[in-house]
């Protein structure tokens, strides 16, 4: 058992120290998801009381949607390049049950609410293939910039923030079958202020490059102070992506 421990330990050991591997040619992947998540959690301006999703504003579920874009290729020290743009805009309509505060404003209990919560984003990920056979393991950087808003009855916070998180993507395939198992994790922490992306699949790829996948992704973002703004949020839900390599 400790030999076969070491033996493990030397094998991941020499791939990282050995350096990026470069890709055979140049790929392309080209994809489209669904997700369906459950949004919790709360937001608040300034110095004024959380406004819980749920409780409050009647948040519950949300579709969302998104595409992939991402190019490899064989040339040594160059990273490659991902793009993903995810669209999380969502609205609610709700009757207060206590007074709120938002942005310098006060909606009393009894009110009609219209909110909407938009933490839409694109991601543009900058990666190294450190292994790629049957284990596949990418290294590399994430810039997530969001272009949304948070807003109560027309009166709106922009967010307008790019956070740098550290990127890993592990993939295990299952030999002779196109089957796999893989994880996405994105993942960042500066203080109080905190960003995790994390998506566990299955899939098939074919031998034609069509592949389909699902499984679960969460996203959780905790913002301080950002333009006047507080979130703590959350969205945790199932997933399907198709996509085409080639």
């Amino acid at each position: 058992m400790n030999f076969t421990r070491k033996s493990v330990s030397i094998t991941l050991l020499t791939a990282v120290l050995s350096g990026p591997a470069a890709a055979d040619f140049v790929g392309l992947n080209i994809g489209a998801s669904h997700w369906m998540p459950d949004i919790t959690g709360s937001f608040s301006s300034g110095n004024a009381n959380s406004i819980q999703l749920d409780n409050d504003l009647g948040y519950s579920d949300h579709t969302s949607t998104s595409v992939t874009l991402s190019f490899e290729h064989p040339i040594p020290l160059i990273p490659n390049v991902k793009y993903q743009g995810s669209d999380l805009n969502t609205s609610s309509n709700s009757t207060l049950n206590t007074d709120l505060e938002f942005n310098n404003r006060t909606y009393t209990a009894t009110s009609n609410i219209s909110s909407t919560l938009d933490l839409s984003h694109n991601d543009i990920v900058l990666y190294y293939e450190l292994l790629d056979n049957w284990i596949n393991l990418d290294v590399g950087v994430d810039l997530k910039t969001f272009d949304g808003k948070v807003s109560i009855n027309g009166t709106s916070i922009t967010v307008d923030e790019t956070i740098p998180m550290i990127y890993l993507s592990a993939r295990f395939d299952l030999p002779l079958t196109g089957f796999y198992v893989g994880a996405n994790i994105q993942q960042l922490s500066i203080g109080d202020n905190s960003a995790e992306d994390t998506t566990l699949m299955v899939g098939y790829e074919s031998s034609a490059g069509i592949g389909i996948e699902g499984g679960i992704k969460t996203f959780s973002l905790e913002l301080n102070d950002a333009s006047d703004l507080n979130t703590n949020l959350e969205y945790d839900g199932l997933f399907l992506n198709g996509y085409f390599h080639f």
